[in-house]
């Protein structure tokens, strides 16, 4: 994470009179709190890892299952760099229901090319690309909710 989306989300929670906040994801754990104003704000930042040498831990065999369905494929990973979301929110690809969207598979961006916007409270946020390439996949549906850092465009650098 990096100081800018820190400052952002301390900007949000004095916006909109949060106090406090926290998000863990992949070894990486921020608490922010703020207080009434008389004391300074208390900002947590941890970076943990895993145990490196831990070993495996022998589970019991299972009853044999039911037959189920057939597996959901899921798609393949790529190494394609993504745009994040910097904020929870709604997401939206177009600035209205009767506009054209922002970007689509296909579309070259470049790091000022704004893809989308993400309302949060009640506030519509342009979100650029800050990243140059071509648009190969688009993460998330028109008008569902978005967490701070998901993944919304997968951009191929050109």
């Amino acid at each position: 994470m990096e100081f800018k989306d820190i400052k952002s989300i301390v900007d949000l929670m004095k916006k909109n009179s949060i106090s406090d906040f926290e998000m863990e994801k992949e070894g990486f754990k921020i608490k922010l709190r703020r207080t009434d104003g008389t004391k300074t704000e208390d900002v947590q930042v941890q970076h943990y890892l895993p145990p490196a040498s831990a070993a495996p831990i022998p589970m019991p065999a299972a009853a044999p299952a039911a037959p189920a369905a057939a597996p959901v494929e899921e798609p393949a990973a790529s190494n394609d760099p993504e745009i994040k979301s910097p904020m929870i929110g709604t997401f939206y690809r177009a600035p209205s229901p009767e506009s054209d969207s922002y970007v689509e598979i296909g579309d070259h961006v470049t790091a000022d090319t704004v893809v989308c916007i993400v309302e949060a409270m009640k506030v519509m946020n342009e979100i650029k690309a800050e990243v140059s390439g071509v648009i190969t996949e688009i993460l998330v549906e028109n008008g569902n909710p978005v967490e701070f850092g998901q993944p919304l465009y997968r951009v191929r650098p050109a």
